[in-house]
């Protein structure tokens, strides 16, 4: 299973990316050194490379990237004692050239120091951040009951590991219900939502007999919770599966979200559901939206996507074709499809400009071992 909780374990401080708090890349670590050793060994080889010099002025800033006040002081330290030596030809700059250079390494070490203590904290809060991801989503196993799952989370905010997306998959008494969702706003102000909407959707799946009843607790939830908003609008797509005894049948219930994609051999459709509208909006004390079922035949797998994976666009401004695109897909084993359908869509230029969230869902019939 692959998503967004998953990212401080399966080295995803090299996927953020340098520039936004993974650790500087190797060459980054190496380049203070390596041109410390340069400039050292060539003015020692001749004294025309004492023009040279120059570029030990930079050291200190240059070690300020990857390392600590220490390795920072030793690093400026060794430029000053390397000045100082006559086998390096480097011990002409005057007292003002000399006096610079202490001065960028010593203000290089102040930097490496406030940096560091940044990090520390930085690094604090983004465990905190993963704490409360787990806590409002925690990781789906690989199999619930007699269907398998994959999820996949991408934040449409850099820097984020939460989002206005939301998946999960239960067990309870009337089957193995699972749930897509995508609520108004992104980022740290739509957590609390998804909190209230998965805790409505967990707390349903026990009590409720059908889908249609479940996405009616969702919307009473979000419909009790938008009364505390500023200006009393809360609303939330879903799509709700149920896998019944035996997993021969699924059921599907729409309120306003994309609907599901069935992979069937080298084949894969949309389900045709009933559209209802979003939850928040009309649920309660209107018509429920209507559930459909769909029969399942051995090998079948269902993939939920977010609005970030079907909107996706291209320079020309067309949609990521989905259906199309997992037909082409459909070799990739289930715990692989959704990362091989975001490569996909990163390999032929789409792009995403929502949270991007996917989930396969792969049910055992009951006369095949689970």
């Amino acid at each position: 299973m692959r998503s967004v909780r998953e990212w401080s374990s399966r080295g995803n401080q090299e996927d953020r990316g340098w520039l936004r708090g993974a650790p500087p890349p190797w060459w980054v670590r190496l380049l203070p050194v390596l041109l410390l050793v340069a400039v050292t060994l060539a003015s020692t080889v001749t004294p025309h490379a004492s023009d040279l010099g120059f570029l030990l002025g930079a050291i200190p800033p240059l070690a300020v990237l990857s390392y600590g006040p220490l390795v920072t002081a030793l690093l400026g330290l060794l430029v000053v004692v390397a000045l100082n030596v006559p086998e390096t030809h480097l011990n002409r700059p005057g007292n003002t050239d000399l006096l610079t250079i202490v001065f960028v390494a010593l203000l290089s070490v102040f930097v490496s120091f406030v940096r560091s203590r940044r990090d520390a904290q930085l690094e604090v809060e983004r465990t905190i951040g993963e704490a409360v991801q787990r806590a409002v989503m925690p990781p789906l196993p690989e199999r619930v009951g007699r269907v398998g799952c994959a999820g996949f989370y991408r934040a449409a905010e850099n820097g984020t590991l939460v989002g206005g997306d939301f998946f999960d998959v239960r067990e309870g008494p009337y089957g193995v219900r699972a749930v897509m969702g995508d609520v108004r706003g992104h980022g740290l102000t739509a957590v609390s939502t998804v909190v209230s909407l998965l805790g409505a959707f967990r707390e349903a799946v026990l009590d409720q007999q059908d889908l249609e009843s479940v996405a009616a607790r969702m919307d009473r939830r979000l419909a009790t919770d938008a009364a505390g908003t500023p200006d009393g609008e809360l609303f939330a797509t879903a799509v709700l599966v149920e896998f019944a005894a035996g997993a021969r049948t699924m059921r599907v219930v729409a309120c306003g979200h994309p609907a599901p994609v069935l992979l069937r051999g080298g084949d894969a459709r949309e389900v045709t559901v009933m559209p209802g509208t979003p939850l928040g909006i009309g649920l309660v004390g209107a018509d429920a939206p209507k559930e459909v079922t769909v029969p399942l035949e051995p090998g079948d797998r269902l993939l939920l996507a977010s609005d970030g994976v079907w909107e996706a666009r291209d320079r020309s401004g067309v949609f990521y074709p989905l259906p199309d695109r997992l037909a082409a897909l459909a070799g990739t084993r289930d715990r692989e499809l959704p990362t091989a359908v975001w490569t996909d869509l990163a390999r032929l230029g789409y792009e995403v400009r929502d949270d991007a969230t996917m989930l396969v869902l792969a049910p055992v019939p009951g006369d095949r071992p689970a």
